[in-house]
């Protein structure tokens, strides 16, 4: 159990890893919102289940061990319901302060993003 809560962890660490670089490498404000959003409800789901795992099979099933794993997973449930309402009102700011999205420039193939 030990093995497969510190895989479930590592791979939660790499969803955050990718959601950070989703975050750099997108071109604009409305994309880069995906993986701030996606990706790390993602990364919190894998990593939180796996701490909650490693402490039930690791210090036992007794009380407090279940309670603290319980409370695990209700901060997972609660990023769960505010992360998507979170990135649902930037976006709604963003368009309402007029920020347009990012179109892909037609000059010709020579894309330059130097702007």
């Amino acid at each position: 159990m030990v093995i497969v809560s510190a895989l479930l962890i590592a791979v939660g660490i790499f969803f955050f890893f990718a959601g950070a670089v989703g975050v750099i490498r997108f071109p604009d404000f409305y994309s880069r919102l995906h993986p701030a959003g996606m990706i790390d409800t993602m990364g919190l789901l894998l990593s939180m289940s796996g701490l909650a795992l490693y402490i039930l099979a690791h210090h036992g099933l007794t009380g407090p061990n279940i309670l603290t794993a319980i409370k695990i997973i209700l901060i997972v449930i609660f990023v769960y319901i505010t992360s998507p309402t979170a990135t649902h009102a930037i976006v709604d700011a963003g368009i309402r302060a007029g920020l347009a999205p990012w179109t892909k420039k037609k000059n010709g193939g020579n894309d330059d993003d130097s702007h």
